[in-house]
């Protein structure tokens, strides 16, 4: 694989960058280079405008609404949006249902869900992991059971879902539901899209460490849901599973993430000094800088490989795995050494200091606020999308055959 841009590969990056220029609002990009929370209407403004220019659903086929890009092209708008510092495009809708209805859902379920996550008519959550199912996914325990009335068919879902990110702003959710117990648990499960107003759906907040409001627990108690909503066939779901978190656990690599967080290093670690001298030419701390960019630069190529698997055709295999478990060791290092960076800054934490309108004190760096936060936050990176742990048991199985 030639690593080097052609001519017409860097005419494209210099488009993107036009774009971003002239049409990510200052507003929001200011509110992501300091860590600011972004409002669910920050995320839908930039869904708007990306889709405005037919960028929003980069991966998508051209005949379902994406731009028909080279697998290098993707990864040079990732690249260009983060070092741009725009809102990440929010990836339950275009960067995992889309894909799974692309390939196994429905004609009529393409032609009604797929405008939708684009034009931002859906929020969409996902509704995988439960109480003691988390890295087990295949143990779920929500029922789905099948029934027929005057209104038509119907499946009625209890049970309970966790960790359900930004689900407070969500309209609708895909869930993994059990649809026979007779048999092998991966053959018993079934795909399902469940409107969130339908009563029965409660939504409780979970508060993580850092004090943000991010994830949820998601009850059903005898949710009617229309036969029609089922996507693929019944007890096939656990394929379908697997293959939306293949693009999953490359999408949390986050290299584009990891290559602009490290230029914030740098920069701090060049204006902070320790025993009057610049951070960045402390030996052990330099040291640590190296090792991750480095680990940086190789992730990119493998990204590179499972963009195009994927633009080709294929499906990401072992190497989302490897993707999923170096890109969150990646970004978790990185913001460790921005939180030493900061030194004691770093230590006091305000949730409030996140919001927009804040009168921050000033504390010599404007990244201290967000430092721990960050630190904190990212800790869940190795752990959801499949832990770390199960990735490797995963990479063992598919190219060692263990």
């Amino acid at each position: 694989m030639d690593l080097n841009f052609t001519p017409e590969e860097e005419a494209f990056r210099e488009r993107v960058v036009r774009f971003l220029k002239d049409k990510l609002p200052a507003r929001l990009s200011d509110k992501v280079r300091n860590s600011l929370h972004l409002t669910r209407d920050d995320i839908v403004e930039w869904h708007a405008i990306l889709n405005g220019q037919g960028w929003l659903a980069n991966h998508w086929p051209e005949q379902y609404g994406g731009p028909g890009w080279s697998a290098v092209q993707k990864f040079i708008f990732e690249n260009e949006c983060a070092l741009a510092c725009a809102p990440r495009i929010l990836p339950f809708g275009v960067n995992m249902l889309g894909p799974v209805l692309i390939k196994y859902g429905s004609e009529a379920q393409k032609r009604y869900w797929l405008p939708r996550i684009l034009n931002g008519d859906d929020w969409w959550c996902q509704g995988y992991s439960e109480p003691g199912s988390g890295s087990d996914l295949a143990s779920v325990r929500t029922t789905a059971v099948r029934g027929i009335d005057a209104q038509g068919e119907h499946y009625i879902v209890n049970g309970q879902k966790t960790w359900t990110t930004l689900g407070q702003h969500a309209n609708m959710i895909f869930c993994l539901v059990r649809t026979a117990s007779d048999v092998r648990q991966q053959e018993g499960i079934s795909f399902l899209l469940v409107d969130m107003n339908t009563p029965g759906v409660e939504v409780r907040p979970i508060i993580t460490l850092d004090g943000d409001h991010e994830i949820n627990e998601v009850f059903f108690t005898d949710v009617r849901v229309p036969a029609a909503n089922l996507v693929g066939e019944e007890n096939k779901g656990w394929t379908y599973a697997k293959y939306l978190l293949t693009y999953e656990r490359t999408n949390i690599a986050g290299v584009g993430f990891s290559v602009a967080a490290l230029e914030r290093l740098k920069a701090v670690a060049a204006k902070r000094t320790r025993n009057g001298r610049p951070l960045a030419e402390d030996a052990s701390f330099a040291a640590r800088v190296a090792r991750v960019e480095i680990d940086l630069e190789n992730m990119k190529t493998t990204n590179l490989r499972v963009i195009a698997a994927v633009a080709g055709g294929g499906v990401p295999g072992a190497e989302s795995s490897m993707l999923k478990i170096r890109g969150t060791e990646i970004r978790q290092e990185i913001t460790s050494l921005m939180r030493r960076a900061m030194g004691p800054y770093a230590q006091p934490f305000i949730e409030e200091a996140l919001h927009e309108g804040y009168d921050q004190p000033p504390v010599g760096l404007g990244d201290a606020a967000s430092a721990a936060a960050l630190y904190f936050n990212n800790r869940k990176l190795s752990i959801f999308g499949g832990s770390n742990e199960i990735q490797k048991n995963i990479i063992s199985k598919m190219i060692l055959g263990l």
